[in-house]
């Protein structure tokens, strides 16, 4: 950079450029270019609103819209060229808009600072992120729909600390997740109203004495206010926290379902199998079917959590208003949101693909004495025994079978009888998996019919 440079950038008060360490670590350009889109809109808004408030005559307002337009098209033809030496993209579109059309653009940044100006820009790219965001899970949770809707009826086994429980359903299964990721979605959306305040107009800190209409730029932009406090309408991460907070409860989300998939498809279980599009092989082992993207996504939740802290971290020990340690807010926000998108691309994907193997899922289900508890119901509300001595009878029972190596509804009734001398032939209807699950029909029970019911609830809900 020239001391020339130097001076048009920062004025009289620089005599000479910064040293090229300096340059280096103050230049953002290569991260928040991806701000480029946003940066032309706010910039635009700011300009209609000056000229109407008759900060700038109309001709200069024309010129830098109609030049605005030209940068916005130069850089979606590949045909711009980012200089590090102009530090930022606002530093860059300013430039490049002097070039275009002359002094008029010198005029675009009356009465706002870069302070205002980023924090206007990320929170448009950060509310475009949320929608982006959004589609994308609702796409896996159309899926994951699609799957338990087929799988409604499907007996397997239900785990409590990974051992064997209650029969369920694979479809109320899928629909547990359908709740997380509809939660998900619930809080990008709290997120995205609670952003949408606009920091245009609040200048480097203190506000303008220009007459500008904060509320004219706030409504050309989409947001529902300007923001209310100008310390804070700079300084304000929370925006970018809570979204990076929501991505990582997401993608803590996305984690235990890929969890899943990588334990459905061990040879242990054998529940699924993914085809060639999402597993790999061994470079030595050539019966090897791996479920990579599973783990992949499982791994990648600590990419997404780890932006977060690094942001906490940036933020945590900083004084009113702005400091350049934010500056580096956006790379972990960028990067958070790219691994998110990634990860429910794959995870939508695998659902869609993986092949449900139901006659080894009802094979599962004669292990673990499954239906042991519809005993302990069925002896309270049969015979009235309180709950803890039909649980003590139940569990003399399970004994007594484990012991023959039978299952529960194998065991003879005057095995049975032995320990609770009440027990009837009637016993037997309760004993069998599907009229196991068909019984919790308490409400988010695991009854087909419920599951059957609450996919269409959820498809209003979330889709």
């Amino acid at each position: 950079m020239t001391d020339g440079d130097a001076n048009k950038m920062w004025g009289g008060r620089f005599a000479a450029g910064p040293a090229a360490i300096m340059q280096q670590i103050n230049a953002s350009i290569d991260i928040d270019k991806r701000l480029y889109a946003e940066d032309i809109e706010g910039s635009k808004a700011h300009a209609r609103m000056l000229a109407k408030q008759g900060i700038l005559t109309p001709a200069d307002g024309k010129a830098i819209i109609n030049g605005l337009d030209a940068v916005k098209a130069e850089i979606e033809a590949g045909r711009f060229t980012f200089k590090t030496a102009l530090e930022d993209i606002h530093m860059n579109v300013e430039a490049r808009l002097r070039e275009l059309i002359g002094d008029a653009a010198g005029r675009l940044h009356t009465a706002r600072s870069r302070n205002d100006q980023v924090a206007t820009d990320f929170k448009l790219w950060t509310r475009r992120a949320i929608d982006e965001v959004s589609a994308a899970a609702r796409d896996l949770v159309a899926a994951l729909l699609d799957r338990a809707e087929q799988h409604a009826g499907t007996v397997m086994p239900g785990f409590t600390h990974l051992q064997p429980a209650q029969p369920i359903t694979f479809g109320h299964h899928l629909m547990a997740y359908v709740e997380m990721f509809g939660r998900d979605l619930g809080r990008l959306a709290d997120c995205r109203a609670r952003l949408n305040e606009c920091p245009l107009g609040a200048a480097a800190l203190a506000g303008t004495s220009f007459p500008i209409d904060r509320h004219a730029t706030a409504t050309a932009l989409g947001f529902d206010r300007p923001s209310a406090n100008s310390l804070d309408a700079v300084s304000d991460r929370d925006f970018a926290l809570e979204y990076l907070s929501g991505l990582s409860i997401l993608a803590v989300h996305l984690s235990r379902l890929a969890e899943e998939i990588v334990i459905w498809m061990s040879d242990g279980f054998r529940y699924i199998t993914l085809s060639d599009a999402f597993t790999t092989g061994s470079s030595i082992m050539p019966q090897k079917r791996n479920p990579d993207a599973a783990e992949l996504v499982r791994a990648k939740a600590g990419q997404v959590i780890g932006s977060l802290n690094q942001l906490l971290i940036i933020l945590k020990g900083l004084p009113l208003a702005y400091g350049k340690d934010m500056q580096d807010d956006k790379a972990p926000t960028f990067a958070a949101t790219d691994t998110i998108a990634l990860c429910l691309a794959a995870t939508a994907g695998m659902i869609r693909d993986m092949t449900v193997n139901e006659a080894r899922l009802r094979e599962a289900t004669k292990g673990g004495f499954l239906t042991a508890t519809d005993l302990a119901d069925w002896l309270v509300r049969v015979l009235g025994l309180p709950f803890r001595d039909a649980h003590h009878v139940t569990g003399s029972i399970v004994a007594k079978a484990e012991a023959a190596g039978c299952q529960l509804h194998e065991l003879p009734l005057a095995e049975m009888q032995q320990i609770e001398p009440k027990i009837t032939t009637a016993v037997f209807d309760v004993l069998g998996v599907d009229q196991s699950v068909a019984s919790r029909k308490s409400f988010g029970g695991t009854a087909p019919d419920n599951v059957r019911r609450a996919i269409g609830a959820a498809k209003e809900r979330f889709l």
